[in-house]
């Protein structure tokens, strides 16, 4: 005679994640806003203008503690790939590779139209990495809203910038400078 033996079973569901084909990069808008006085036309001045800025990693979170700079006027070439870009930096943490571009047709002026409302004055393409932090720094220029006076190398590191337009006898400046961030397509 056989004996019949009892047997427990668990049943055990796994539940299996369904991947999503990668997502396009995101292109991130850099918005500023500021109070202009007596000024306009507030921009970048030039190819070689430096974008200091932070990054985080897309792929493990990690920030990076030191302002990096990047301009239009510099490419380095990708790792594994025949492109460039304006900005290719490795992961101290995740050992990921990522880039970042400054799409030039985007840079634009902020006007005094624009005071003291958020504008975009230039979109970056992201790759693996996503910004998080951005210093105004020297580099900027604008000219008298009247006489058309050129300024130039204006520093708003300290969020502010003053000086004196003598063909129109009045103080002109830029105060109560902020920046955000923006996801575009």
């Amino acid at each position: 005679m056989i004996a019949a033996e009892s047997y427990k079973c668990e049943v055990i569901t796994i539940q299996s994640e369904t991947i999503q084909p990668a997502a396009a990069q995101p292109k991130i808008s850099l918005q500023l806003k500021a109070n202009l006085e007596n000024v306009t036309e507030l921009t970048p001045d030039g190819e070689d203008f430096r974008w200091y800025l932070k990054f985080r990693c897309t792929n493990c979170g990690e920030e990076s503690d030191k302002w990096i700079y990047l301009s239009q006027d510099v490419t380095v070439p990708m790792k594994g790939s025949r492109g460039q870009a304006n900005l290719v930096t490795k992961c101290k943490m995740c050992s990921r590779d990522s880039s970042l571009d400054i799409l030039p047709d985007t840079i634009s002026k902020y006007t005094i139209e624009d005071s003291n409302k958020f504008k975009s004055i230039v979109t970056f393409d992201c790759r693996g990495i996503s910004i998080i932090d951005f210093s105004p720094r020297n580099g900027f220029k604008c000219i008298g809203i009247e006489t058309n006076t050129k300024f130039e190398d204006i520093n708003l590191e300290e969020k502010e910038w003053v000086d004196y337009d003598e063909k129109q006898n009045q103080p002109v400046g830029i105060y109560d400078v902020q920046h955000q961030f923006v996801t575009t397509k």
